[in-house]
């Protein structure tokens, strides 16, 4: 993971993100607090904009820098956590590096498990985490085998929409929708469904690099 991945992966991410942004503010209208694409929109073009800034960086302080965006610039619930990933990736490949798919895989659970300290939630309660926890389970446990680069992203793609519609029987018990109680099932929650998006814009564009 170098630093020109990272801003072509920020890129990605955004064109992504665009692309499905009737999708995702549906659902976060139906049981959400109606800006949750709004930010996570704010959130991928101030990333955009840091590029010339970034690009002469290593992969650690590139992620810093913009966790550290993210919390001065993305409203709500959805800053202090993006915010929170990243800084812990930037932790964790400044200490191990980010060469190979193990030291990755060690990097994306440590910003999972940021994300999930700080929410205080787990998988099961209607949230981001319910994507982004089995997707670094499946990570770590797919790179410790040594399985095939496409391999593993193809399962990736796959675990992270299972995760997002997994979401939609469940009762949330955090956010807004956690008030809705019972009636939020049968609603898929749009933080799920926008990192479900975007883990699979960064699994296309990595599908398509070189090793």
């Amino acid at each position: 993971m170098q630093t020109e991945f990272i801003l072509r992966a920020a890129e990605a991410v955004n064109t992504a993100i665009l692309a499905h942004e009737s999708e995702i503010e549906s659902l976060d209208r139906e049981i959400g607090d109606g800006d949750h694409f709004i930010n996570i929109r704010r959130g991928a073009s101030v990333i955009l904009g840091m590029r010339e800034e970034l690009s002469g960086l290593p992969p650690d302080a590139v992620l810093q820098r913009m966790g550290m965006k993210l919390l001065s610039t993305i409203g709500g619930a959805s800053g202090p956590l993006f915010a929170s990933f990243f800084m812990a990736m930037a932790k964790t490949v400044k200490e191990q590096g980010s060469d190979g798919p193990g030291k990755i895989a060690a990097a994306f659970a440590a910003g999972v498990e940021s994300i999930k300290q700080r929410g205080k939630a787990d998988v099961g309660e209607k949230t981001m985490l319910d994507v982004l926890i089995p997707v670094a389970q499946v990570l770590m446990q797919m790179s410790a085998e040594g399985a095939e680069r496409q391999v593993i992203f193809a399962e990736i793609k796959k675990t992270a929409e299972q995760g997002m519609l997994s979401t939609r029987n469940m009762v949330a018990t955090k956010g807004r929708a956690a008030f809705l109680g019972e009636r939020a099932i049968g609603h898929i929650d749009a933080g799920a469904k926008s990192t479900q998006v975007m883990i699979t814009a960064v699994c296309d564009l990595a599908a398509e690099t070189p090793a």
